[in-house]
C-alpha cells in the first residue's frame, strides 16, 4: 500500500502542502492542465526550486493577473462540480471545503452560506487545495499519516481584523487532533493546512512502519531562521511482526 506520512515540524500550510507534493514527483505541466479544468480564471501559478536553510525545496504561489470577488461556499462547490476533474478529485475537494466553511460558520456565528473567501484568498485556497488533491491522487497515495501540529502564538491581522494564534478557525478545524506548541511568534498552521490534513489523513501520531521511496519539501513564505518546510515521506506500508510470547 503506498502511503504518505506529513512531518509537520514546521507546520502546514496550504501551499506547503501542493510544493512538497511536486516535490514528490507531481510533473508541472500536468498540475496546470489538471487545475485548468476549473472554471476559474485570472491567475498564474509560479512553481520554483529553492533553497530553505540548506534544504531544496518547491515554492509554490498563486499570482493574481485579474480582478477577483468574493465568493461563497456555495461559489466554490459550484466552480468544483463545473469542473471537468475526476469525481474523487471532486469530492475530496468539496469536503476539504465543507470543513473549512463550517469551521468559519461556527467561529463567526453565521449561516455556512454567509461565510466568504475572499477575494485573492479565495483563488488561494482554490489552488492550494484542489491542486493537493490532484497531487494525492496522481502520486497514487492511498492513506495518509500525519505528525502531530506545532502551534504558535501571537496575534495575526486578516479581513476580520487582529486575531490570536492559532486562528480560531484553525483551531475548531483541529479538534481531535493532537497538537502541541513552540515558541514562535507566528502562524505555523492556517485554516488551509488544517482543513486539507483534517480531511485527507487517516491517522496522526508518529510515523508508521513504512519503506521510503521518495521525499518531498514543501517552502512556507514566512521567513526564519529554521526551516519553514514541510515535508513529506512517500512509500510502502510494511507490516509489523508480532513479537513471540
Amino acid at each position: 500500500m503506498t502511503i504518505a506520512y506529513f512531518d509537520c515540524f514546521s507546520g502546514i500550510a496550504g501551499d506547503m502542502v501542493l510544493g512538497a507534493l511536486i516535490d514528490s514527483g507531481i510533473d508541472e505541466t500536468f498540475l496546470k492542465k489538471e487545475l485548468k479544468k476549473l472554471p476559474l480564471a485570472g491567475y498564474d501559478i509560479e512553481i520554483k526550486k529553492v533553497e530553505c536553510n540548506h534544504i531544496a525545496a518547491t515554492d509554490v504561489t498563486v499570482v493574481v493577473t485579474e480582478g477577483q470577488h468574493h465568493r461563497s461556499l456555495s461559489d466554490i462547490i459550484d466552480i468544483l462540480k463545473r469542473s471537468t476533474l475526476d469525481n474523487e478529485v471532486k469530492t475530496q475537494s468539496q469536503n476539504i471545503f465543507y470543513s473549512l466553511g463550517k469551521a468559519e460558520a461556527k467561529i463567526h456565528r453565521v449561516d455556512i452560506e454567509k461565510v466568504h473567501f475572499h477575494e485573492v484568498g479565495a483563488v488561494d485556497s482554490i489552488v492550494d487545495i484542489v491542486g493537493s488533491v490532484i497531487g494525492v491522487s496522481k502520486l497514487g497515495i492511498e492513506k495518509i499519516y500525519c505528525s502531530p501540529l506545532p502551534l504558535g502564538h501571537g496575534f495575526v491581522s486578516c479581513d476580520h481584523g487582529i486575531l490570536p494564534l492559532p486562528a480560531p478557525a484553525t483551531v475548531e478545524l483541529l479538534k481531535g487532533i493532537p497538537v502541541y506548541t513552540v515558541d514562535r511568534k507566528q502562524e505555523t498552521v492556517t485554516p488551509t493546512g488544517a482543513a486539507i490534513i483534517r480531511t485527507l489523513a487517516y491517522q496522526f501520531g508518529e510515523m508508521p512502519h513504512m519503506k521510503i521511496s521518495k521525499i518531498g519539501y514543501g517552502r512556507g513564505k514566512i521567513k526564519s531562521d529554521y526551516p519553514n518546510v514541510l515535508r513529506v515521506f512517500l512509500g510502502e506500508l510494511e507490516k509489523t511482526r508480532k513479537k513471540k510470547k
